[in-house]
Order: C-alpha cells, then structure tokens, then sequence
C-alpha cells in the first residue's frame, strides 16, 4: 500500500519532516517515491509547505495519508 507519510530529519533534538509518498514496507527514513512538502514543527508558528496538486493526485490514486498528515494537508487546505 501505499502511504504519505513524515519523514524525519534534521538533527538530535531538532527536527524537521518532509511529507513523503512511500510504501508502506518502507522504513520511516529509508526509499521513498515522491517528496510533496516540507512540515517544520519549531518554527513559530509551525510552518507547512505542501505541493496541493501533487497531494490531490496521489490521493485520487489510492494513497493513504498518515493520521498525522491528514491534519496537516487539513490544515494547509488541500483535503
């Protein structure tokens, strides 16, 4: 299946995510087929970029969003 997820990086103690398209066999930081955004939870206030069109089409396709994700596309105004 596949998923849009987070995916960490950044360092100890100061992360920063890109919003993924990836399969769900996949490890959290390891292959992924598409990057659509960027979430960075320390800035004040909390900052998400997301490409809304590549978002939609991977969804139209039978990409399932993280509950995590979900809030955020919600947020941003894409879903």
């Amino acid at each position: 299946m596949v998923k849009i997820r987070l995916r960490r990086m950044g360092a100890k103690k100061r992360p920063f995510y890109r919003i993924v398209v990836a399969d769900s066999r996949f490890p959290r930081d390891g292959r992924f087929i598409e990057e659509i955004g960027t979430y960075d939870p320390l800035a004040e206030p909390s900052s998400v970029t997301v490409d809304a069109d590549k978002a939609k089409e991977w969804m139209k396709n039978g990409a399932q969003p993280t509950d995590t994700v979900k809030k955020l596309l919600k947020n941003a105004g894409v879903i």
